[in-house]
């Protein structure tokens, strides 16, 4: 992991910039209720929140949120957010430093986690990700999942496995060939393409310099120019479409992708181990500073403890193929096999195998919501969008 420090002057080009969006009203909610501002691939179980109620013993009033950073920082420190949130998630390793030095969310007491104890050694001190969940020393967040990022691939046409980031870029795919429609991980899983090939000049995908982000978008401009690419893909339905569909063969996408693509008409699409690298990535749930002055801390730690539970590692892996960042999973799966049959158990073990796999290529890099220059990354991803 190549993790990037937490960088104030693009904090402060991204929150002047958030600070003229508008503000947006939320209905009245049960003030006993945990208020939970996350997307819903921080649930499992039922459709709606009654297992995750079940399993921590409150009520959580879930509020629907983006994965943009710059909602996060416009909400939580310019706007209302803590007025309206007890907690919340976000990407960790950039955003708990941005929010934790604001005063917008408060540190946390692990001691009241009793889960804690599962938690994967690599978030302990000293471990390689342990600076994602902290700032200035204190914990400020407990990890739920995590991933590195890699392509999806429709084998069943294709004929053969893809291990290089080569074939998203290769001519035959042209015009079925697709990416995701936002800076962050398109210009990391190109820059690190770039990188380990040698077509570029290029020290740290994660944090480029403008040089470096200029050569990026110039070799994803020509690309398009060309037609190569088919689209680019907004949200999880989108991407999952152009893949079953078969208007596109390879795609940069989340591992949610490609399961729903699969599941979608029994195809074989598949999620591949690129030798260049992959982006890396993990999502962590927040206190707020609101919540914490409204007394809702027994409250996020009941949420807190769920996410560090086998019982929530093993149900994020086999339906939307996350990691889980606790231990223990497989003997939870096997102690209960009620709720795994044997397709499923392969299923995960094969998802956990690739994932460890993908882990351990040299050329990962972490995920940065606040490079650098991120006017640079701005202004070249408005020119790739122009293209």
């Amino acid at each position: 992991m190549n993790q990037n420090e937490f960088n104030r002057r693009a904090f402060m080009t991204l929150m002047g910039a958030s600070a003229a969006a508008g503000a947006f009203g939320l209905p009245a909610r049960a003030q006993e209720s945990l208020k939970l501002w996350a997307p819903g691939i921080a649930k499992v179980g039922a459709q709606d929140w009654s297992d995750m109620e079940a399993q921590s013993g409150i009520g959580i009033n879930s509020i629907a949120k983006s994965a943009r950073a710059d909602e996060s920082i416009q909400k939580m420190v310019v706007g209302d957010g803590n007025a309206l949130y007890d907690a919340m998630t976000d990407n960790g390793g950039g955003m708990e430093d941005a929010l934790a030095s604001q005063g917008a969310i408060a540190d946390l007491d692990i001691t009241k986690i009793p889960n804690w104890q599962n938690i994967l050694p690599r978030y302990l001190d000293g471990g390689d990700a342990a600076d994602t969940i902290r700032h200035d020393g204190k914990v400020y967040a407990v990890p739920y999942i995590s991933n590195a990022d890699s392509l999806a691939f429709n084998h069943g046409v294709i004929g053969e496995e893809l291990t290089s980031w080569e074939a998203l870029f290769d001519s035959q795919f042209r015009g079925r060939a697709a990416m995701q429609n936002d800076f962050g991980p398109t210009l990391t899983n190109t820059a690190i393409y770039l990188k380990q090939s040698g077509k570029g000049s290029i020290d740290n995908p994660s944090d480029m310099t403008e040089d470096e982000v200029r050569q990026t978008c110039e070799f994803l401009i020509d690309l398009k120019k060309k037609g190569h690419f088919r689209t680019f893909w907004d949200g999880v339905q989108n991407g999952a479409d152009l893949l079953s569909s078969e208007e596109v063969l390879v795609s940069s996408c989340w591992e949610v992708i490609q399961i729903f693509a699969a599941r979608k008409n029994g195809q074989d699409i598949r999620y591949g181990t690129m030798k260049e690298g992959h982006q890396t990535w993990n999502n962590v749930v927040m206190l707020t500073r609101g919540g914490k002055e409204r007394g809702m801390e027994d409250a996020f730690y009941a949420l807190a403890n769920v996410y560090l539970s086998p019982w929530f590692g093993a149900r994020t892996l086999a339906g939307l193929g996350f990691t889980p960042q606790m231990t223990g999973v497989g003997e939870y799966v096997d102690a209960h096999p009620d709720d795994f049959d044997a397709d499923t158990k392969a299923i995960m073990a094969e998802r956990l195998a690739r994932k460890q796999e993908r882990s351990l290529v040299a050329g990962n890099s972490w995920q940065n919501v606040f490079p650098t220059n991120m006017r640079a990354y701005q202004d070249w991803w408005a020119k790739v969008q122009a293209a």
